[in-house]
């Protein structure tokens, strides 16, 4: 085992934390990193409680971005689609939406970009939609789940971990493209901004 491998599992709970208290009025699920883990959900007014898998709807928004954040610290991996073995952008939008019945995505950001699905405002977005950015080049090339309050989590580039961003952030802002809805209506979760 290389040395920095020994470090993800602490990374991925301080990372869990940071997303905690950064996200704090957007309910929070944050998995223990498997099936059979329970959630601790964490509601507006502070409070928070135990929830089993399976009172959260594996079709809603929210299990999506629960899956999601259970890939915070996983190194990132061209062509990886696992959490044993990395991601890339669209493997985690991939892995995130995996149980989603009935949603077949494609594996690259920019056919995901081109997936039959409302385009969102950046004012209307809420947690589960897709963000698209051009960093490189002509069209999309870079995928992104948001989360709420201007944050998005995803595997940016070889190097980097699983991670969470600021929409907001120069560096983001300059490079947004667009954003699109691929979960049904009555699935989203609203969302604080």
């Amino acid at each position: 085992m290389r040395g920095g491998l020994s470090l993800i599992p602490k990374v991925i709970e301080l990372n869990k934390l940071i997303l905690s208290l950064i996200l704090g009025s957007t309910l929070l699920c944050a998995a223990a990193g498997n099936a059979s883990a329970s959630f601790r959900v964490h509601m507006q007014d502070g409070s928070s409680r135990v929830v089993a898998p399976s009172k959260v709807d594996p079709n809603s928004s929210q299990a999506v971005v629960n899956r999601a954040l259970t890939a915070l610290g996983t190194p990132y991996r061209w062509g990886g689609t696992s959490l044993e073995h990395g991601f890339d952008c669209s493997g985690l939008v991939n892995y995130a939406f995996k149980k989603v019945d009935d949603l077949d995505l494609p594996r690259t950001s920019r056919a995901l970009s081109r997936v039959d699905g409302p385009k969102v405002a950046k004012g209307d977005l809420e947690p589960g939609d897709l963000l698209f950015f051009r960093i490189r080049g002509r069209g999309v090339d870079h995928v992104a789940i948001y989360l709420g309050n201007d944050r998005f989590i995803h595997a940016p580039r070889r190097g980097t971990n699983v991670r969470i961003d600021k929409l907001s952030d120069g560096y983001w802002k300059k490079h947004f493209q667009l954003a699109r809805r691929v979960m049904p209506e009555d699935t989203q979760l609203a969302s604080n901004g």
